[in-house]
């Protein structure tokens, strides 16, 4: 394994020599090197790699063959990583601004495989916001790894199975509610502060918000 290991690095440090080390394509061979300690850094540099199609510039017809051939990275990882820095940027800004900050810092980043759990957990839409909370916590905060966070949601959807068929209705249109109540009070904010529509949508918008957190709490006490 470390002989393995010890040829992927040469091969790296072999193609970085030939290239500018202004480049992104240098940038990208140099994460790749610290993947095991920073693979934030190579989740961001991949995401921009693959987003701008960057690898055929660099004389591959697809993505998949630029990261095996040039990075060491298989497909199916290099996906992975994809997906858990695209989840980061989009869902958990603050904390990709946060990890950025703390550099030097001596506590490690959580995995790219438990973000992926992280964000298989977003994505399920039968998982209710408290429980996605306490999994967020878990990887976040609390630094599970992939295994720990995995046996968690496994728990909450077998627990969900379990229910009789009313709860998990009524237990499903409550999850879509607060989804639902989440997302209204993002765009709210949004517009109010951007000013790009009139004030009485806002004050619409509010009515709405209204409604729906009277309907949560009615269904919590039913």
């Amino acid at each position: 394994m470390d002989e393995k290991k010890t040829k992927s690095i040469k091969s790296i440090e072999r193609k970085m020599e030939n290239m500018s080390s202004d480049s992104l394509r240098y940038q990208v061979l140099k994460s790749a090197k610290a993947f095991k300690t920073s693979w934030i850094e190579l989740g961001q540099m991949l995401y921009t790699v693959w987003k701008d199609k960057m690898y055929k510039e660099w004389g591959y017809s697809e993505f998949d063959t630029y990261t095996t051939k040039e990075i060491g990275i298989r497909g199916q990882t290099a996906l992975k990583l994809l997906r858990s820095y695209s989840f980061l940027e989009k869902t958990e800004p603050q904390y990709l601004k946060r990890d950025r900050e703390d550099g030097n810092s001596a506590e490690p980043a959580p995995t790219y495989e438990a973000i992926d759990v992280l964000r298989r957990a977003n994505d399920n839409k039968d998982i209710a916001v408290e429980d996605y909370s306490k999994i967020r916590k878990y990887v976040l905060e609390d630094g599970k790894n992939a295994k720990e966070a995995q046996k968690d949601l496994t728990q909450i959807i077998k627990r969900n199975e379990d229910l009789n068929p009313q709860e998990v209705h009524d237990q499903k249109n409550e999850t879509r509610l607060k989804r639902f109540l989440s997302l209204l009070k993002s765009i709210k904010t949004e517009i109010h502060i951007s000013k790009t529509l009139p004030e009485k949508i806002v004050k619409e918008a509010d009515k709405l918000i209204s409604i729906i957190e009277s309907e949560i709490s009615c269904s919590s006490y039913n």
